[in-house]
């Protein structure tokens, strides 16, 4: 099959990782892929040179490069603006061509009036749709099957007792992330008093307020503020703990990174982390906003490596266990091939 992956931003971030992942695996499997959008420099990266990638910052330049390759079998889309490109596309407009749309956010189409608008044309004209979690199913326009994501299994090149003592946040710096509770949450765990540190990996609009909230709490020179990182694997290979502070989360592909690596994770409970995490996140999750629980949890993990070592080996099991790569594009392949006939 010819597949062409549509997301049209010119970021890089939990979606377009989550594209790249999909796209190099499907690839592996025998499939022909292009991918659309995305930075150039971090998705070319992330598909390790096995899959054309074409630009994709708006609407109108990803539907030009659409059209600018052979017909695909499928046209897959990620988020509504990528999902209007592909409407935009001829023969996905009259359906010789099937649109498949992956729905990463629990929300329905359409927040604003042109958003609605374009809602109603993409309804008409998708042919199937993925939910990245049941969290996210419950919450959207339209029938749709859960496909959740996967990650490689690598190896585990640290044990609890040889890995630094870092808390490490991988995420955005908006609003809805929370960070701030991450934050919080490590400076009244006392943490920093034990030279631990807690290192966040992401960039975004609340860069400068991140950093004056962890000064004003006295953990100042205790928090990195890292930036966009591409070789996030390499800082959980160090961690001892993954935070995860973000309510509601959809999915949170990070989460899996971190089971992915052994890697304890304390995480907000509710959303996707309850799926992702199941049983065996008990250890480390708190209720929505909980600081007081959070730091608990933190403080706990950091005063036991026995604890995190089996922690973590059981979020690591889970993870090969539920969420592997060729159980996703095996079941993304039979969605293709449904819309096919």
């Amino acid at each position: 099959m010819r597949i062409t992956h549509v997301v049209v931003t010119d970021a890089f971030a939990g979606v377009e990782a989550h594209v790249s992942r999909l796209a190099r695996a499907q690839v592996e499997a025998g499939l022909d892929v292009t991918v659309v959008g995305g930075a150039p420099e971090p998705m070319c990266r992330a598909v390790g040179g096995v899959v054309e990638v074409l630009p994709g910052a708006s609407v109108a330049q990803a539907r030009r490069s659409i059209a600018s390759r052979p017909r695909p079998d499928v046209v897959h889309a990620h988020m509504t603006a990528a999902e209007l490109a592909a409407c935009l596309y001829g023969p996905v407009l009259t359906r010789r061509v099937p649109l498949v749309a992956t729905r990463h956010f629990a929300l329905v189409r359409g927040q604003s009036a042109g958003g609605r608008l374009a809602a109603q044309l993409i309804r008409r004209t998708v042919a199937a749709q993925v939910a990245i979690s049941r969290f996210t199913q419950e919450r959207i326009d339209g029938p749709s099957r859960v496909i959740v994501a996967g990650v490689e299994a690598p190896p585990l090149l640290h044990r609890a007792g040889a890995r630094t003592p870092t808390v490490l946040i991988a995420s955005r710096l908006e609003a809805e992330k929370r960070v701030d509770i991450g934050v919080r949450a490590f400076a009244a765990s006392g943490l920093a008093d034990q030279g631990w540190r807690l290192r966040i990996a992401g960039t975004g609009s609340l860069r400068s307020q991140i950093a004056a909230l962890a000064a004003g709490l006295g953990v100042g020179s205790a928090v990195e503020l890292l930036g966009f990182r591409h070789d996030v694997a390499s800082l959980l290979d160090e961690a001892s703990i993954f935070l995860a502070p973000t309510p509601g989360e959809h999915f949170g592909l990070s989460v899996l990174e971190a089971m992915a690596g052994g890697v304890p994770v304390v995480a907000d409970g509710s959303g996707g982390h309850l799926e992702s995490l199941g049983a065996a996140g008990r250890p480390g999750l708190y209720a929505t906003g909980d600081v007081a629980e959070a730091s608990r949890h933190l403080r706990r993990l950091a005063d036991d490596t026995a604890l995190r070592e089996a922690y973590g080996s059981s979020l690591r099991t889970r993870q090969r266990e539920h969420f592997s790569l060729d159980e996703q594009v095996a079941a993304t392949s039979d969605v293709y091939r449904s819309v096919i006939r």
